[in-house]
């Protein structure tokens, strides 16, 4: 390997000196790589980018994903993400959201389909917030017999089999077919 290799977590530059471009993550207080690859330090431009064969999907801050929550903890859930703006990945990086200030019980359930809105990378995670009526579940499912679902409120749904109610944090675009092709 090169003296230009680098590993994902290695420290590249220091904030100060340049800015995170592809496959690398600004942590606060160094430049670091997210993917194995060479690294590309533009002086002009004052970016830093890892070459890498395949490019990696990492969402910036700003950027609406699409997943499938992977963990439904007390104060947050954990989301793999399939779609950054629409677009498809492969990478399945993985951010939270942390749910402990909205008033529903049931934000999400494991394997929901979810809309989040990036607004952070810290220490290595990806943070997103679900805040505002487009951000939310896009599709689910009901917990108790697997039924096909129908929104009943902004923050409710009713299984169709059953007839069973359950409180979730819905998208504007809930039950919508073409959720894919939010952002063009």
């Amino acid at each position: 390997m090169s003296d230009n290799s680098v590993f994902p977590g290695d420290k590249i530059a220091s904030i100060e000196e340049y800015e995170a471009g592809n496959n690398t993550f600004d942590d606060g207080d160094m430049v670091r790589a997210a993917a194995v690859g060479e690294k590309n330090m533009d002086k002009e431009t004052r970016v830093v980018d890892i070459n890498h064969p395949k490019l990696l999907s990492v969402p910036k801050v700003g950027d609406v994903i699409i997943g499938t929550v992977a963990a439904v903890m007390s104060s947050m859930i954990a989301v793999t993400i399939d779609y950054i703006n629409g677009n498809p990945t492969t990478s399945k990086v993985e951010c939270i959201c942390g749910t402990r200030n909205m008033r529903i019980r049931n934000v999400a359930l494991v394997n929901d389909i979810a809309s989040l809105k990036i607004v952070a990378h810290l220490n290595g995670t990806i943070h997103a917030v679900m805040n505002e009526p487009d951000l939310g579940i896009m599709f689910t499912k009901c917990r108790k017999c697997v039924g096909k679902v129908v929104s009943k409120s902004s923050d409710a749904i009713k299984c169709t089999d059953c007839g069973w109610i359950d409180e979730r944090k819905l998208s504007s675009n809930f039950g919508k077919s073409n959720f894919v092709k939010l952002r063009e």
